[in-house]
């Protein structure tokens, strides 16, 4: 699959980030950017702005990885086939590690941007995932989290063994401030109703949130636990992990 038109895939005379595609949408400005050589090269890194603020890129996605190995560890070794529920595309390493793992079932995707769907089918970042979505096990569903969450609870509604959210830079700092919701006591409860018993809420963050360990015990999780991502300096990522009791 190759990016077609309008993308710009021409290469900077330097490391200046290029702007291959900018989209006005419900939720803001959300905009596609490269870094490095022209078009869907090895060397090109993608990156991806909400809203003026930087979510992720093509330049490693460790984080990203550990979100889905973090949850399905965390599940018994012998439940069979179980349901994933990813929150956000992103750059598609989280949906890419799922589909490689063929212990995984059902494998459903929410993605409230219609432009960062646009640049896996038919962009940029098809190089990254055209083949997991293909795979029979994936599916996208376009929509809000928060907003999909909170209206679907009914009775009936599909349920996952595992929901792994990475939608914002982490709970404390949201792409935007309705995104705060799914953080809350009633977002957590939320995300509870979709979680089978057992089940594991896997949840990606750019630091550490002590604050939200205690919110998701008091939402009635247990075994609440952070695993980090060692980095070079700074501050790691991390993955808070929780489990619905049965």
């Amino acid at each position: 699959m190759h990016p077609q038109p309008p993308y710009d895939l021409h290469a900077a005379d330097d490391d200046r980030p290029v702007t291959v595609d900018r989209r006005e949408g419900p939720y803001g400005e959300v905009v596609l950017r490269r870094r490095g050589g022209g078009g869907p090269s090895a060397d090109a890194v993608f990156e991806i702005i909400a809203n003026g603020c930087f979510l992720m890129d093509t330049s490693d996605g460790r984080s990203e990885r550990l979100l889905i190995r973090a949850a399905l560890g965390a599940l018994p070794a012998d439940r069979p086939s179980p349901a994933l529920l990813i929150g956000g595309l992103g750059v598609g390493f989280s949906l890419v590690e799922a589909v490689a793992e063929p212990r995984w079932g059902r494998i459903a995707v929410v993605e409230r941007e219609a432009a960062v769907i646009d640049w896996h089918r038919a962009g940029p970042l098809a190089a990254v995932t055209a083949g997991a979505l293909a795979d029979p096990r994936t599916g996208i569903v376009q929509a809000d989290l928060v907003e999909w969450l909170r209206t679907r609870p009914q009775a009936g509604a599909e349920t996952y063994d595992a929901l792994c959210l990475d939608i914002d830079n982490g709970p404390d700092w949201t792409v935007t401030e309705d995104n705060d919701g799914l953080y809350s006591p009633t977002g957590l409860a939320a995300c509870a109703a979709r979680l089978t018993p057992g089940g594991v809420l896997a949840v990606w963050s750019a630091r550490p949130s002590p604050a939200f360990e205690e919110s998701l015990r008091n939402a009635g999780f247990t075994q609440v636990r952070t695993e980090e991502v060692a980095v070079a300096r700074g501050v790691p990522d991390v993955v808070h992990l929780a489990v619905r009791g049965a």
